[in-house]
């Protein structure tokens, strides 16, 4: 699944003005298991290069960023920063498990006015990472939207059901698009405070 493609998807639910509070859609995409979510917070003087700098800055969202275990670039020269970056990413979901991948990062520059950068999962990359580490991700995408009024996540995810096991997997899927809104909410909130301390 290319970031793109993605990006395309969430572009037809992106608001033409943000409203006074946070906003939430989650559509079916394919016959995935978790459905693909796009939040937009409204806010008041984004600083928009320095809240890209921190999404960007892949290698230090542990400690920044909640729930994540290890986040650490890889050389690859098919993805050169700054206008892409590939990195391995372990995050912990309480209660439940770790998810590992490999993704990549781009920055897709000026869209409609916003600022997008967007991710996509590097499956086979990801398919042989060890499970003893944690579960691995079946599909991992998503993007950022930035402009100085209001910030945007969207999200698609989802756990490979073999190595999390039948109960797990409904929780991380079905339980997750139920938080879903509430998650979206947060992680923005979350990156914009991490931009603000920088």
């Amino acid at each position: 699944m290319s970031a793109q493609d993605f990006l395309d998807r969430v572009f037809r639910h992106v608001p033409a003005q943000p409203g006074a509070r946070f906003v939430f859609e989650a559509w079916r995409h394919a016959d995935r298991p978790t459905k693909e979510g796009f939040g937009l917070l409204p806010m008041a003087g984004v600083p928009v290069d320095k809240l890209a700098a921190c999404v960007l800055d892949v290698a230090a969202y542990r400690g920044n960023i909640d729930y994540v275990e290890e986040s650490r670039v890889i050389a690859d020269p098919r993805y050169a920063p700054p206008a892409a970056v590939r990195f391995y990413q372990r995050v912990k979901v309480p209660m439940l498990a770790e998810i590992q991948m490999e993704l990549v990062l781009q920055d897709f520059g000026e869209r409609q006015g916003w600022r997008v950068l967007g991710w996509h999962q590097l499956d086979a990359e990801t398919a042989r990472l060890d499970p003893g580490r944690g579960a691995r991700s079946a599909y991992n995408v998503g993007a950022w939207l930035i402009r100085p009024d209001a910030v945007g996540y969207a999200l698609s995810s989802a756990p490979s059901k073999d190595d999390v096991g039948r109960l797990k997997f409904a929780a991380l899927t079905t339980g997750a698009d139920a938080g879903a809104a509430q998650v979206v909410q947060a992680n923005i909130q979350g990156m914009v405070k991490w931009a603000q301390r920088r």
